[in-house]
């Protein structure tokens, strides 16, 4: 899960009348089915490429649904608003970050549908099994462990560095939860994706869609949407790119039905 650091959400902030909220958290409106989300802006809080992830990942009917890194439950508990999948499921390392999701699921009463557990994505399949999901996404941190500054909070050092998972325990990890013909969905940085597409063909995960994400149009793409499918031989397709920003400053119309 990402700190806020690209454009998260035009949201509206609602107090909390039942007392799930602890000292420095908010709770914001998704905008989806009345759903909201406890955050701690100390920590991170979800910015557009989780939004644009949970409009990326085709989660079908009957589908179950694991999100990686799943921070604070953005991920599953906007999938359950805006999908018709079975289940919904989010791993988290960080204790306290999971608590968190799980008072948001418990707050939104959707314990029906969405679960957080805590753990370590490179256990996800002993925690889950393997090949019990038709869907895994993931969100994960975009920089190594040596690549760059760390933030001085552990939270957000978290959230951006590879400090407890590498690219290759989530991709590993996903195809071991996937059923055969699975569908991995991550949403990434452009300057990693040879390594990205290497770790996935290399492990069983056949790059199907691809989509470059720009800010501006005209610009270089600062974020990318990736599908794979576990065992899914070989074709990929090159969507066209998505675009955030109008000139003046409005979201695109393809953007703003993401809020609708």
């Amino acid at each position: 899960m990402q700190p806020d650091t690209t454009d998260s959400m035009q949201i509206d902030r609602y107090i909390d009348p039942m007392g799930y909220l602890q000292d420095g958290e908010r709770l914001d409106d998704l905008q989806r089915d009345g759903l909201k989300l406890i955050q701690n802006p100390d920590w991170f809080c979800f910015g557009m490429d989780a939004v644009l992830l949970t409009a990326f990942a085709e989660v079908r009917e009957g589908d179950r649904c694991i999100d990686l890194c799943t921070g604070n439950g953005v991920i599953p508990i906007l999938l359950s608003g805006r999908t018709t999948g079975r289940h919904f499921d989010g791993l988290e390392l960080m204790e306290d970050v999971a608590g968190m999701a799980m008072r948001s699921v418990r707050y939104n009463d959707i314990a029906d549908r969405v679960s957080i557990h805590t753990g370590d994505v490179k256990d996800a399949a002993s925690i889950y099994g393997s090949a019990v999901c038709e869907v895994v996404t993931c969100n994960p941190p975009y920089l190594e462990k040596n690549g760059g500054l760390l933030p001085s909070d552990d939270h957000k050092a978290a959230a951006r560095h590879e400090l407890y998972c590498t690219l290759h325990d989530v991709v590993s990890s996903a195809r071991d939860l996937l059923v055969p013909g699975g569908r991995f969905y991550m949403v990434h940085r452009p300057f990693r994706l040879a390594g990205i597409m290497h770790e996935m063909v290399d492990i069983g995960l056949s790059p199907k869609r691809l989509r470059m994400v720009h800010a501006h149009e005209g610009e270089p793409p600062n974020m990318i949407l990736i599908e794979g499918v576990r065992d899914g031989g070989g074709g990929l397709v090159c969507e066209k790119p998505l675009v955030i920003y109008k000139n003046d400053g409005e979201y695109t119309e393809e953007v703003k039905v993401l809020y609708d």
